[in-house]
């Protein structure tokens, strides 16, 4: 054994010390930094000597060297990781959902007095004083002037619903090219980490960046990620994959049993496309993942923003929350229109055979303009009685198509439906909000920073560092006894 073998003990002890001494200072410093997981040093004992083997020294046992540090790790947990990913996707969906959904409620808010049902009681009302008074020239300009209102009502709830599709589908071409673009992040990472540790760099760093793009990739798509050691390439099959909780070597990230992210290969990522319908509608189509085309069926996941926003816009052969309900509302006002121009045609007065709305080629509803310039051409009477002018009765017939139609049941039902819809979203928004807050804060208890941890690590660390210090002092001392002081006797 080397007379200066404790100084060498000594130095690597110092070295060691001073590498934990580091990364605790690199924990304290990105304690708020989004994203990041602690590290710690591991430490080893480092080889003694002499080594086991046959031609080793022949003294009995083996002497420790010292310490050293093995690796600098990152403190993660797979399974929460992948948990959190799963759970993600649906909160994500979910919210989205709710948004989406409270939106057409704020529009087709029933409860205020602008609401149609109160415009269509307006109306209602209005063909009851008319039919009391059938010859007064303000009973019958309140109707003309109450169905322009109830043709601004019907024409403003369809501008806003197209509004909001209009508003989803950008949200959809945005969140794909957001997608897009966060892929090509994660591939980017990859292969700097492939190219680092092929030289024996430590890319805990570049590892916390790529979780945070998976975390984000997990809230717009549902993803499955494994990852496999940065060694490994095309033609390598005897590299084995990576399994340990922290998640090292390059990231492979597929969705719908498609790959997005091939850390191995190192391919361009694949693409995420959506097309839309070329009618009117512009219902999506389908969903393309590179070359694959996904096919938009009703079984569309509830995960993923994407999914949550393609349900909630209008998809396939007419699906779509939104789509349907403008499509219902659409139904309701045509049917109304068509029942109540029917008993209108058949009054008597100036107004007998004459519509009293009408739907525009750009699909706006409007009361009759020659009605508008003339109320007299409100058909009021019936021509069944013989009264005349004087007679209200085919008023009242008008005022009963709100009933015998149907069209206050109808959208009422719509209403309703609406209701337990957006009640659905925001009990399941709640419900995944809280399960992925239970989850992300078991995560952030394995990978948060703890400053009363780190204070504490800095103080032990801080010590063991005096302590191989003053042992290389001690040794020092000794060897300068030795060196200087002994073999004086009889100079």
């Amino acid at each position: 054994m080397s007379t200066f073998h404790g100084l060498e003990m000594a130095k690597q002890a110092l070295f060691t010390q001073q590498s934990a001494l580091y990364t605790t200072g690199h924990n304290i410093a990105n304690a708020n930094t989004e994203g990041y997981s602690r590290q710690r040093v591991n430490f080893q004992a480092d080889t003694a000597m002499p080594a086991a083997a046959k031609n080793r020294m022949g003294i009995p046992g083996q002497i420790g060297t010292g310490v050293k540090a093995g690796s600098i790790e990152r403190i993660r947990n797979q399974f929460l990781d992948t948990q959190f990913r799963g759970e993600n996707s649906l909160a994500s969906y979910w919210e989205k959902r709710a948004d989406a959904l409270g939106r057409v409620e704020d529009v087709l808010n029933d409860l205020q007095e602008t609401g149609l049902s109160s415009v269509m009681d307006q109306f209602w009302s209005s063909l009851q004083d008319l039919a009391v008074n059938p010859t007064n020239d303000g009973a019958r300009s309140v109707v003309a002037q109450r169905g322009i209102a109830l043709s601004d009502t019907f024409n403003y709830l369809n501008h806003s619903l197209t509004q909001i599709r209009t508003d989803l589908k950008e949200e959809i071409t945005q969140t794909v090219n957001t997608a897009n673009i966060i892929t090509n992040q994660i591939q980017s990472i990859n292969e700097q980490i492939k190219a680092l540790e092929v030289n024996g760099y430590v890319t805990n760093d570049l590892y916390d960046r790529r979780d945070t793009l998976i975390d984000q990739l997990s809230g717009i798509l549902p993803i499955e990620v494994e990852y496999v050691d940065s060694r490994k390439n095309d033609h390598d099959d005897n590299v084995p994959q990576n399994t340990n909780n922290a998640q090292n070597g390059v990231a492979i990230i597929k969705s719908n049993g498609i790959t997005l992210v091939d850390g191995v290969t190192g391919e361009t990522p694949a693409q995420i496309s959506v097309s839309f319908s070329d009618d009117k509608s512009e219902l999506v189509n389908s969903i393309t993942i590179g070359s694959e085309s996904l096919s938009v069926q009703s079984e569309l996941e509830t995960k993923g923003t994407l999914n949550s926003l393609i349900q909630a816009y209008g998809f396939g052969d007419g699906e779509g929350d939104i789509f349907q309900t403008q499509q219902e509302l659409l139904q309701i006002r045509d049917h109304f229109i068509d029942e109540f121009n029917k008993v209108h045609r058949e009054g008597a007065d100036a107004g007998e055979g004459i519509d009293f709305f009408d739907v525009s080629e750009t699909g706006e509803m409007f009361v009759n303009p020659a009605i508008i310039g003339n109320t007299d051409l409100i058909a009021a009477s019936s021509p069944a009685t013989g009264a005349g002018a004087g007679d209200g009765s085919n008023a009242l017939r008008l005022a009963a198509v709100f009933e015998e139609a149907g069209i206050k049941g109808d959208y009422s039902k719509l209403i309703g439906t609406l209701a337990v819809q957006v009640e659905d979203a925001e009990r399941m928004q709640r419900n995944t909000g809280i399960l992925i807050a239970q989850i992300d804060g078991n995560r952030q208890a394995v990978s948060s920073v703890s400053l009363d941890e780190e204070m504490t690590n800095l103080i032990r660390f801080q010590h063991a560092y005096n302590a191989a210090a003053r042992t290389m002092t001690a040794t020092d001392e000794i060897l300068d006894r030795i060196i200087n002081n002994m073999g004086l006797v009889g100079r």
